[in-house]
């Protein structure tokens, strides 16, 4: 059994697995989110359950959150009873998206209060988050970095991307555009083909053994367009997020987007038109229904 107590705030899809790693190592856990039933499933393998984001800042000097927009971390971490107002706290670990401006103003609120805020988003979906597999991108000063190397290996293969906050989310928001660009771009090529008449099993083989193999085609489309379930487990509004993001921070500092533009209106088009409870791979189904084709291998669901 670990010694060390974590807290964890942020139970969702990514978060609840990540915790219960977390747990399986043997490390005790106070825990806090808004869904009651994520904190009983949680407190069923012996976490703590705690009544607010406060508790658990009062139970534990590193806290790790799993929140869905800049707004929330912003909220749970500087709100005055929020974290800030814990009496144990000392260390906020953000393995949020939220964009390097917000992470920045979340680390210089809790600065005030002498409580390092650690940018440590990661990548590699739900499946990754189960797995223990997923990229942890941290920006900390090295010796926190260090200290917290042993607990953060749970999560995944660890990269240190240098001392200040805003350096993790900015790879992050690197890697999520190009998630999603791959997704839509796959989307039109493959609608393309399978209109000409190809078979889009066929054409995935091709595609993966040459050079147009990206995550989009190895993994998402197989799983989840080909067999029309279009569940690959991340919301197209939270991917809409991520690439807003990034396209404003580009923006911001004086880099071009044209084509991290179109991806985020193929986006907008995507929550517009397959409602908030959209997956991700949605973006397939927008372009199948301009095109009046349907990706599927035999025997799938063409709806």
């Amino acid at each position: 059994m670990q010694s060390q107590t974590y807290g964890f705030i942020g139970l969702g899809n990514m978060g609840g697995p990540m915790a219960g790693r977390l747990l399986d190592a043997g490390y005790g856990l106070a825990v806090y989110d808004t869904n009651p039933a994520a904190v009983q499933a949680l407190a069923a393998k012996g976490a703590s359950a705690c009544a607010s984001t406060r508790d658990v800042g009062n139970a534990a000097e590193t806290i790790f959150l799993s929140l869905p927009t800049p707004e929330i971390v912003h909220r749970v971490a500087a709100d005055p009873d929020g974290l800030i107002a814990g009496s144990r706290v000392k260390r906020v670990v953000d393995l949020s998206t939220i964009g390097p401006r917000a992470a920045r103003e979340v680390s210089s609120a809790l600065a005030k209060r002498n409580i390092l805020y650690v940018d440590a988003p990661v990548s590699g979906g739900v499946g990754g988050a189960r797995a223990g597999t997923l990229a942890v991108m941290a920006a900390c000063p090295r010796q926190d970095y260090d200290a917290l190397e042993p607990v953060l290996k749970h999560f995944g293969p660890l990269f240190y991307l240098g001392g200040e906050a805003g350096m993790g989310q900015s790879m992050k928001l690197a890697n999520n555009l190009m998630s999603a660009a791959a997704v839509a771009i796959t989307s039109e090529a493959m609608a393309m083909g399978v209109k000409a008449g190809l078979d889009p099993k066929i054409m995935l083989d091709v595609i993966n053994s040459g050079s147009g193999r990206n995550t989009a085609s190895e993994t998402k489309f197989p799983r989840a367009v080909l067999t029309g379930t279009f569940d690959i487990g991340f919301a197209a509004r939270l991917a809409y997020k991520d690439v807003r993001l990034c396209v404003d921070e580009a923006e911001a500092i004086g880099v071009p987007m044209v084509v991290g533009a179109a991806v985020r209106e193929m986006l907008v088009m995507t929550n517009a038109m397959c409602g908030e409870d959209a997956d991700f791979t949605h973006i397939a189904k927008v372009v199948e229904t301009f095109s009046g084709v349907a990706i599927r291998q035999r025997g799938a669901k063409a709806e």
